[in-house]
């Protein structure tokens, strides 16, 4: 199975998650043109499936012009879906490509089964979602205000997990954002921090877990190297070897990232 986010970060998000015979997108909220570079320079295949976790724009504004590009489906929950369409976010989709999904029970999409998991965010419906395929489990968690049990248990026994790891407190706090967004950010239904993020990937690991990024980083309230120095400095604490039993790496903002094959 190989993995690749295509970008990662409040500017627009996208991850291509595919085997031989099946590609699948989580979120498309780049422009189509931006999208299909992307899978270009990385050798991907067009979607069989979009797959969306929530309707804010930077996860959804390319959703419609590739269904519609490539006839594929669009799945979401039934009250993302509502959203969308009472504020006409996507454009018109077909009936047969309007596809709804619901938490814990798993889409079986040729050799992948995709599954949602609800998340803590304030949006109508959101979700994380959890993929198999080929023996090995991925996870991508973005937009959470915290890490609550069920992201807990769904993320237990990945084989490579993509965590928000969104902005520094301090950054955060001393930024240029108004009292009312930074409280937005920081609270239970916001992002996750980078130490948040840290704390929760040191007490989740366990030698299967192998790859992690570190996604949707604030260009206004993080930087990469900050990001990736407190998790690291986190799990170095709690004696995980990184770069030995576990890589470590940045999901970028705004090109391709380093993909991975899990095989």
């Amino acid at each position: 199975m190989r993995f690749c986010p295509i970008a990662s970060g409040s500017s627009g998000n996208s991850i291509y998650i595919g085997t031989k015979s099946t590609h699948i997108l989580l979120d498309v909220g780049i422009t189509g043109k931006r999208l299909e570079a992307g899978l270009l320079s990385i050798g991907a295949k067009p979607p069989d499936a979009i797959f969306v976790t929530h309707e804010h724009s930077d996860h959804i504004s390319g959703v419609g012009v590739i269904s519609r590009r490539f006839d594929v489906p669009i799945y979401a929950t039934e009250k993302t879906w509502l959203r969308i369409e009472r504020h006409n976010m996507i454009g018109k989709i077909p009936p047969g490509n309007r596809r709804i999904v619901y938490a814990g029970e798993p889409c079986v999409i040729n050799d992948l089964s995709i599954c949602a998991f609800d998340i803590p965010h304030d949006s109508a419906q959101p979700v994380g979602y959890t993929v198999l395929g080929e023996g090995y489990k991925v996870a991508v968690v973005t937009d959470l205000g915290y890490v609550s049990d069920t992201v807990r248990e769904n993320l237990a026994g990945s084989d490579l997990i993509l965590l928000e790891c969104n902005h520094d407190l301090e950054m955060l706090e001393n930024g240029p954002y108004p009292r009312d967004l930074k409280d937005r950010v920081r609270g239970k239904m916001g992002h996750l921090s980078n130490v948040s993020c840290a704390e929760f990937l040191a007490e989740a690991f366990t030698p299967k877990l192998k790859y992690v990024y570190l996604g949707h980083l604030s260009e206004e309230n993080n930087r990469p190297l900050l990001a990736i120095d407190t998790v690291l400095r986190v799990l170095e604490s709690r004696k995980i070897k990184v770069g030995v039993e576990l890589k470590l790496r940045l999901a970028e903002r705004d090109m391709p990232s380093m993909a991975v094959e899990l095989c």
